[in-house]
């Protein structure tokens, strides 16, 4: 009789415990996390509780509209381009000039990143926003 020699079973990690163990932490981590709606937030800006602004001789500000326009110092500009709001920069622009947003609080987040693009083309570093002053400042002040 020729008996053959029996093989040692070839140790192994068994998976299914670890995948039921994973299995758990999932559903446990899926039914105690909070999922926030970021459609339904209600936002009201800009308004900013600071100082009033000092005068500053070399500032460009821009005015972006509710519905997209821009305004640089005061001038309506024709387009609503990147380029077409570089080129009234580079208009009005100075060494060192300090660039002010002042946009509406209904204006589109793309039209003041707008704005920010073509200040980055011309080389405007120093950039703010204004906002005006919330009403429990304003009550207070009178």
């Amino acid at each position: 009789m020729k008996f053959s020699a029996r093989r040692p079973e070839d140790p192994g990690i068994d998976l299914i415990p670890f995948i039921d163990v994973l299995l758990v932490i999932l559903i446990f981590l899926m039914l105690t996390t909070t999922y926030n709606k970021f459609t339904e937030l209600q936002l009201s800006l800009p308004v900013a509780d600071a100082d009033a602004q000092r005068d500053r001789p070399r500032e460009i500000v821009v005015a972006v509209a509710a519905d997209g326009r821009y305004a640089v110092n005061r001038t309506p500009l024709e387009g609503r381009s990147v380029e077409a709001v570089a080129a009234a920069l580079r208009a009005g622009s100075s060494e060192g000039s300090v660039l002010i947003i002042s946009a509406d609080a209904a204006a589109p987040v793309q039209a003041v990143i707008t704005v920010m693009d073509a200040a980055r083309r011309e080389g405007l570093t120093q950039l703010t926003f204004a906002a005006q002053a919330s009403a429990a400042l304003a009550d207070g002040a009178r």
